[in-house]
């Protein structure tokens, strides 16, 4: 098939679900402008801070594309492109722009606290308690996962290093002159993307080769440093400097397709089993970012929520943002079925699914007269960019979700030690890098299953809130209740796969966060049945 007609569909599937699902979400929550968001009734300069939306869809969209709406479609792809395809539309539209406009809604609504506070708020002390353990401990899986990611992307593609490391210095710069020396953003933005592209070609003229244990650790102290800067500093300019990287990614790959008019050469359906591996669940869990994933939830009610400058905002960053990801889902998608001539096997074995994304979009920008080298190198910055806002985001929420877990130990308005940022984010990133030298490849498999649990998680708060004000939340419960399915059903396989393996760190981690989940449902279920029998007998 022609991979021009699933871009095609996925845009106009995409445009019209905006217009029309999301304004019916935005009517249905009674989403005001005239309400003040916490980044003005709680600005404090480090990490409540009104941005402006284009910045704060750079920020958020950076921060929850990352490696994920690549990684796990082409991973997934073993089992066809049709169901992959399928479930990044349908799961994007129904599953995940939900999840994602409502994580951010609530928690403005919440004076910009988290899912897990929000949880408490709705359930009670016991399920926030709950849910900030499950939430961190999928923080730490995320953490470890896009560390191995970046440093093996910086390893295969050395030039990605070397740009990387100038952008994080042209953000600083970036994030110096708008907000201390109040440049305006339009010329700063104009000044700002030249300065990337300079960074780009610097990276390919001068590489920088160091091993992954080097990477590893340079990494790991990179977001103990990040996660506590102000965000004004690194992380708002950062993110928004990305987002035109991934811009400029994905308008290239889509070029190059329609002048490429690749044939997809992966069969559209394999089989409900292949290599021993069930289409469902681990469909549903492999492709997490493309279609619904979790730690959307983390983001939107940990750091874009307290920098929303108006609650319309909401939809363009959480359902908009959502959307676009599904499009770079896509076109992963086209990369693994067109580079892989079939053998789809053989090339994640050789470079991992990134590789293989880097290799496609060079292939396709080719077309269009860029260099295959320069388009492949260019991919693979563009992705270990996202890596790096997903990974010091991630390490910024695992503090947040620390520090309010142990906030409630205070006592005679002394906080205790634990809840100090400093502590938090050092206890955060330690145990993150005890798992991140197990290699990517052993952490993934668990980090979706876990993702798409806290996904669950999140959809389960969200419909419990919107019950106990009396308002529909059907757009909430029936996908929590497909993903507790899933899910539940992934772990299980991964608790005994890894059991079998050997992997005891991982057997741990499955079984904590198995029961933890079906503690926190029955939890949800009982509130729920109260809130039905209240309604009835109003």
């Amino acid at each position: 098939m022609n991979s021009i007609w699933l871009v095609i569909l996925g845009v106009i599937l995409m445009i019209i679900a905006y217009k029309t699902y999301g304004s019916y979400l935005t009517k249905e929550w009674g989403v005001d402008n005239k309400k003040a968001t916490p980044a003005h009734s709680k600005k404090d300069g480090i990490d409540y801070m009104p941005a402006k939306a284009p910045v704060l869809l750079g920020h958020h969209f950076s921060s929850i594309a990352g490696a994920g709406p690549i990684v796990g479609p082409i991973q997934a792809a073993i089992f066809g492109w049709v169901p992959v395809m399928l479930w990044i539309l349908i799961g994007g539209i129904f599953f995940g722009g939900v999840h994602d406009y409502g994580s951010i809604f609530a928690s403005i609504r919440h004076g910009g606290k988290s899912i897990g506070q929000i949880i408490g708020d709705n359930m009670g002390k016991k399920g926030k308690k709950l849910f900030s353990i499950f939430a961190w401990l999928t923080l730490l899986l995320i953490i470890a996962a896009f560390t191995n990611i970046t440093a093996n992307t910086f390893v295969s593609v050395p030039s990605a290093a070397t740009a990387s490391l100038l952008f994080i210095l042209l953000a600083i710069c970036f994030g110096f002159f708008v907000y201390r020396k109040n440049v305006s953003l339009g010329l700063s933005t104009v000044i700002g993307v030249i300065l990337l592209f300079v960074s780009v070609w610097l990276g390919m003229k001068f590489p920088l080769a160091l091993s992954k244990t080097a990477w590893n650790f340079i990494l790991l102290g990179y977001i103990f440093v990040a996660s506590i800067a102000p965000v004004w500093i690194l992380l708002q300019p950062r993110d928004y400097l990305s987002s035109f990287l991934l811009y400029a990614l994905v308008i290239g790959a889509i070029l190059g397709i329609f002048v490429t008019r690749p044939k997809l050469q992966l069969e559209p359906f394999v089989g409900f089993n292949v290599d021993n591996t069930p289409l469902f669940p681990i469909l549903f869990v492999t492709v997490a970012c493309g279609a619904i994933s979790g730690f959307h939830s983390l983001v939107g009610s940990g750091t874009t929520s307290k920098q929303l400058d108006k609650e319309k905002d909401a939809k363009l960053i959480g359902y908009g943002g959502m959307l676009i990801e599904c499009i770079i889902a896509i076109v992963a998608i086209i990369t693994a079925g067109y580079i892989s001539k079939g053998e789809l096997s053989q090339l994640l074995g050789d470079g991992g699914p990134v590789n293989v994304f880097s290799n496609g979009v060079g292939n396709f920008m080719a077309s269009i007269g860029i260099p295959d080298h320069v388009g492949t190198s260019f991919a693979a910055l563009a992705v270990s960019a996202f890596a790096m806002t997903s990974l010091d985001t991630s390490t910024r929420l695992g503090r947040f979700v620390f520090q309010e877990y142990f906030e409630d130990f205070s006592k005679d308005g002394k906080k205790s030690t634990l809840a100090n940022p400093f502590v938090a984010t050092g206890i955060t990133v330690l145990l993150s890098g005890i798992l991140a030298f197990k290699g990517w490849d052993a952490v993934w498999p668990l980090f979706g299953s876990a993702n798409q649990l806290l996904a669950a998680l999140s959809l389960m708060a969200l419909a419990v809130w919107l019950g106990n004000l009396g308002k529909n939340n059907k757009m909430f419960t029936i996908p929590m209740g497909f993903m507790f399915a899933v899910t539940l059903a992934a772990l299980i396989i991964l608790i005994k796969d890894n059991i079998a393996s050997g992997q005891i760190v991982l057997v741990v981690f499955g079984v904590l966060l198995f029961i933890l989940s079906i503690v926190l449902l029955i939890e949800a279920i009982n509130k729920l049945s109260k809130n039905k029998k209240t309604s009835s007998k109003a």
